[in-house]
């Protein structure tokens, strides 16, 4: 069963790119969801254009490149990968009766987390989250905004009360980053961890002050 992922317009298309590559190099199956919105912040942060036609070439090039914008940086086989287009509501992820273990919203606007609190279900993706809801299955939710005001914090707690995992993008430090990899990877990873996805992205604490700074 596959893990489905969505990515919304928020900035942060790193994010996703680093889960997408830690699901599909666990032996994850991945269905992919991405929102109109975020093609137009995908277009801004890389200069990718995600097109539905070549969804493919598209995304190999987007999983390539690195937080610091390098191409070629990662080697992505997407074999695992299966792409639904955002506006089909009558695609698998949107009934309950596809198998699936799980949804990953990262990151996840503002507009997305007050769409899926109100079950709204205006596009697949905000379907898709409601469906796993519904199931009980696994949805984390990767917050991406600063400041929260409280109608976002209200849908946050609601979202939680729906049993969903609440992750802000919020990277830590005491992994050691030194590139903005590491930073993007730390978040990357505790997506997974809510997931119960086993990766190698971060350093995890040891209990040793200092951890942070020492060499592997």
């Amino acid at each position: 069963m596959p893990w489905i992922v969505g990515v919304s317009g928020a900035s942060g298309t790193p994010y996703a790119a680093a889960v997408l590559r830690a699901l599909l190099g666990a032996g994850e199956a991945v269905d992919l969801v991405v929102s109109r919105a975020s093609r137009l912040t995908l277009l801004d942060e890389t200069g990718i254009s995600f097109r539905d036609a070549h969804w493919q070439d598209d995304l190999r090039e987007w999983l390539g490149r690195g937080a610091d914008g390098k191409p070629h940086t990662f080697d992505v086989d997407l074999g695992g990968v299966r792409y639904w287009s955002a506006g089909d509501l009558a695609a698998g992820p949107s009934s309950g009766s596809y198998p699936a273990k799980g949804m990953l919203i990262v990151p996840a606007s503002t507009a997305c987390v007050a769409g899926v609190a109100l079950g709204l279900s205006k596009d697949l993706l905000q379907r898709t989250a409601s469906v796993t809801l519904k199931e009980r299955r696994t949805l984390v939710v990767a917050v991406r905004e600063a400041p929260l005001n409280g109608q976002t914090l209200r849908h946050l707690v609601a979202l939680d009360d729906a049993g969903a995992t609440v992750v802000p993008a919020s990277p830590a430090f005491y992994a050691g980053a030194t590139h903005i990899q590491d930073l993007v990877d730390f978040v990357a990873g505790r997506v997974l961890d809510a997931a119960g996805v086993g990766h190698g992205l971060y350093r995890r604490w040891r209990g040793e002050l200092g951890g942070g700074a020492a060499a592997d």
